[in-house]
């Protein structure tokens, strides 16, 4: 489109916006402002009316919606109405409704909210409809719809306004629906099991628990910058040394990251701790959630995501991050013992190591995520990650290089991530001050140090299992959405530059 187009639909669109504020205007004149009623009782929504026909016909109801269209045939009409159910047709008459209210149903627009009450009927051609004897404006729609034969088609400005998407595209809807109920099973797998649902400080005096980079916002009060948080680990941590055995948290976390189809700055995100158990307990339940979730809210552990078939039926894959290596590229790092025979490796395969982590750990996982990730496509956990990208994670009793952790993937993406939580305060010090060196290289995601929590493991935490999983990567799973934006009702938009 061209920017005489754009200006012929700005114009056209201002003449429509004219038109129903001076449709108004009338109203207002003639004491009928439909923003001054406050209230409206509605019997039934389109789908009981659907569903309960047999038991309905003939009967009065009263419904309330957008009218998404309208037949003018004289002193007859049709419209359809659209509630959070569906849509439903009403036969709307000059002989019923009476000359004045016919003529104001007449004027009324495509997208203005009505109510109607009437009986239950079907036409000639079968359709369930609603015979109207009164039919009352509770909303005027002062800007149109888009044009009815190529509605909100443009990705960015449905993104940008989701309130329209929703009107137009009404499969959209679909998807946030099934979003609150798989939220709603995770919580009601973890409360059967004995998880405590917890809440902890999105605003943190040290951004921890994560390798990413943090908004930083400030307390004026304080005087004191503080970061939303990345994630809520070192505190749910803090509750397991507190007493507490089982405990989750679902909620936003906030990372100062690029964005693409799998990033948003805010995310939800799920963390759950459960003492005396280690990562793979951790893998039992994380099967456990996804496939259960999966089998409540789709009715099938078989899906397909963007064209690809996938089984979430248990028991997932369980590999090695090492032995994963040796499948995809032949490496075999349990041969390679120094750094040096590692940098070697990487650069015999084109790998690009950044120059503060030239170690054989960083590389074993540098080549994990460069060539194998893409590659896992049915559920896979992935496990023993190398000591130097787990600064949480205890070590291995049979290879201190490497930690008991895995993440978990599933069509080349990364699902979960859990560990073995370590619980050595002199270790867990030691690490903090590894990442402390690296954040003052220059690494913005490198972990701060956390005397506090230091603290906290000082007076003793038990042996613990945790688990975080990605609930927005999740949705796009089971709902098969290309996007992260097409999960989040209101995805962090780029501001549109004025012109």
């Amino acid at each position: 489109m061209n920017q005489n187009d754009n200006n012929m639909e700005e114009l056209d669109l201002n003449n429509l916006m004219k038109i129903r504020k001076e449709k108004l205007d009338n109203l207002r004149a003639e004491g009928k402002d439909p923003f001054e009623i406050t209230k409206f009782n509605r019997t039934h929504t389109s789908k009981q009316i659907c569903d309960n026909y047999d038991e309905l016909e003939g009967k009065d109801v009263t419904i309330a919606g957008r009218m998404m269209a309208k037949r003018i045939m004289g002193k007859a009409s049709f419209c359809h109405i659209q509630d959070e159910d569906g849509r439903i047709q009403s036969y709307v008459s000059i002989n019923d409704l009476g000359e004045e209210s016919y003529k104001k149903f007449k004027e009324d627009d495509i997208g203005d909210i009505i109510g109607i009450t009437g009986f239950v009927f079907k036409t000639r051609t079968g359709e369930i409809s609603i015979h109207a004897k009164e039919v009352t404006l509770l909303s005027k729609s002062l800007r149109p719809l888009p044009e009815k034969f190529h509605g909100l088609k443009d990705i960015d400005l449905r993104y940008r306004q989701r309130y329209v998407d929703l009107i137009v595209n009404p499969e959209v809807k679909d998807t946030f629906l099934k979003r609150t109920r798989i939220l709603s099973e995770i919580r009601n797998i973890l409360n059967e099991k004995g998880y405590i649902e917890v809440e902890t400080p999105i605003l943190n005096n040290i951004a921890g628990g994560a390798a990413a980079r943090p908004f930083i916002t400030h307390h004026n009060t304080l005087d004191m910058d503080m970061y939303l948080r990345i994630a809520n680990e070192l505190y749910l941590k803090r509750l397991i040394v507190g007493g507490f055995t089982k405990v989750y948290e679902m909620g936003r976390m906030f990372r100062n990251e690029g964005m693409d189809i799998k990033h948003n700055p805010e995310f939800t995100n799920i963390e759950l701790y459960s003492a005396y158990e280690d990562y793979n307990d951790m893998m039992d339940i994380c099967e456990e959630i996804i496939s259960t979730v999966a089998k409540r809210v789709l009715g099938t552990t078989k899906i397909t995501y963007q064209g690809t078939e996938i089984d979430l039926t248990p028991s997932w894959k369980r590999i090695t991050m090492i032995d994963a290596i040796k499948e995809v590229t032949g490496i075999d790092f349990n041969e390679i013992e120094s750094d040096e025979d590692a940098i070697e490796v990487a650069k015999k395969i084109d790998i690009e190591i950044d120059e503060n982590k030239q170690t054989r750990g960083y590389i074993i996982n540098q080549i994990f995520e460069d060539k194998v990730e893409e590659t896992l496509i049915q559920p896979t956990f992935v496990c023993d990650y190398p000591v130097e990208v787990s600064p949480l994670t205890k070590r291995k009793p049979s290879d201190k290089r490497l930690t008991e952790r895995f993440e978990v993937f599933i069509g080349g993406r990364e699902y979960g991530n859990a560990y073995s939580e370590l619980n050595d305060p002199i270790d867990q010090y030691e690490r903090f001050k590894k990442q402390v060196e690296a954040r003052e290289a220059g690494d913005e995601e490198a972990n701060m140090m956390d005397e506090d929590f230091i603290n906290a493991l000082e007076y003793g935490m038990p042996p613990t299992g945790g688990l975080g999983m990605g609930i927005d990567r999740l949705i796009m799973l089971l709902t098969d959405s290309a996007s992260i934006r097409d999960v989040l009702l209101f995805p962090t938009m780029k501001p549109i530059k004025e012109s």
